[in-house]
């Protein structure tokens, strides 16, 4: 039956790069997302899929009834966009100003439509179902899996893949991980309070601009001298803003930044010492703040059984040589919370072909994915649903003997 397939993934490959320039060219913001689960909806329809619409917000759900009976498996793409300017000079370019898909959640999407187009195909020899998760606003918390978990997409469901096409690997490879693959994302903003006034006369004044410089410097520490170095922590900051005019001192400073980590005691530490040295370094320097830290996604951790029938099924498709056991990274992803209610794994599909120009990095004006990177997903997660309803089937068929 897999070789079959495969065969017809082969042949809808072209469809699948039609889909995706689609997405490409259309993209819609999270949480705004209306044209995309629509056409989602109604291509899933059209292959004679039941659908259900409107699920947590703007998620889409399709769902394959095997033609045995037997477990289900979730397969999951996000289709949101982002906030960026297409710089690419390429037919199918953002045609939306300041929207793009810069992080291959176009291809996600066109993925797993051709996977289920597939699937439906051959629905009478599947032995259980099959729940297809399209879902919405992945890039801004509090994301679209969380409300979409509420209103249900996991109900009945026994296990769920997920793949995230990437330009940090080769086409043709899958990185894969058991246990932590992706940090927990939080985020956190710092309103220094001072007193306003003119440059000439700082005596007169309590300016933001420097404590916020001293206190840059101090919380630079507490990764380095606050966790231990064998727990993975990253607090960054990214933006801080302060004063209009070059002879003013303004009354406030803001200080925003972002914490990635893996344990949470390490995220209570981070959450603690911030708190401690904010407000000690402002007090001595008789200014006041305001602190806010918001907690985003947890950290994606997958299961050993579910992440060792992902890897074999990829070494089927690509060859042992092409599939390899990756290191955790820092990045944020709410497929997280699919993981915290079934088992279920997380993996990376290589994308990146730099004769092709998608070697750029994720949410880059200039990012592309190679699109053959979409056929070889495909042929995994196919792979991998296959094996696992069938592996299910043989056990129970074993027990009962």
């Amino acid at each position: 039956m897999l070789e079959t397939m495969y065969d017809q993934l082969a042949e809808l490959y072209q469809e699948m790069v039609e889909l995706r320039r689609y997405f490409h060219m259309h993209p819609e913001l999270s949480f705004e997302e209306v044209e995309t689960p629509a056409k989602i909806a109604a291509y899933l329809t059209e292959l004679g899929i039941d659908v259900k619409t409107g699920v947590g917000g703007n998620g889409v759900i399709g769902y394959i009834r095997g033609g045995k009976p037997g477990k289900t498996v979730a397969l999951r793409a996000d289709f949101d966009a982002l906030p960026i300017q297409d710089e690419k000079n390429v037919p199918y370019k953002s045609q939306v100003p300041g929207v793009m898909h810069a992080c291959g959640h176009d291809g996600h999407t066109a993925t797993l439509l051709a996977v289920a187009k597939v699937l439906q195909a051959n629905r009478e020899k599947l032995a259980g179902n099959v729940v297809l998760i399209h879902q919405f606003a992945e890039e801004v918390a509090p994301g679209g899996a969380k409300a979409m978990i509420e209103a249900g997409c996991l109900d009945g469901v026994d296990a769920i893949f997920g793949t995230h096409l990437s330009s940090s690997f080769p086409t043709g490879v899958v990185g894969y991980r058991s246990g932590s693959i992706a940090a927990a994302s939080d985020r956190f903003s710092i309103v220094i309070q001072g007193k306003g006034g003119h440059g000439a006369a700082p005596q007169e004044s309590i300016d933001p601009i420097a404590v916020g410089a001293v206190l840059i410097t101090h919380l630079q520490q507490i990764v380095s001298r606050r966790i231990d170095p064998q727990k993975p922590a990253v607090f960054t900051i990214g933006s801080f803003h302060a004063g209009e005019a070059f002879n003013v001192i303004p009354d406030t400073a803001t200080i925003q930044g972002t914490v990635r980590t893996y344990h949470p005691e390490v995220q209570e530490r981070i959450m603690g010492e911030l708190e401690r040295i904010v407000k000690g370094t402002c007090e001595a320097s008789n200014a006041s703040y305001s602190l806010q830290y918001t907690k985003g996604y947890p950290a994606v951790i997958n299961h050993k059984q579910e992440t060792l029938l992902l890897a074999e099924s990829a070494k089927q498709v690509l060859g042992e040589e092409h599939v390899f056991e990756m290191e955790p990274f820092m990045s944020g992803e709410d497929f997280a919370y699919y993981l915290q209610k079934v088992p279920g794994t997380f993996f990376f599909t290589g994308a990146c072909n730099e004769e092709l120009g998608s070697s750029y990095p994720h949410h880059h004006p200039r990012f592309d994915i190679d699109e053959k990177a979409m056929l070889a997903a495909a042929k995994v997660m196919v792979t991998a649903t296959v094996r696992y309803l069938e592996n299910a089937a043989a056990c129970k068929d074993g027990g009962n003997r």
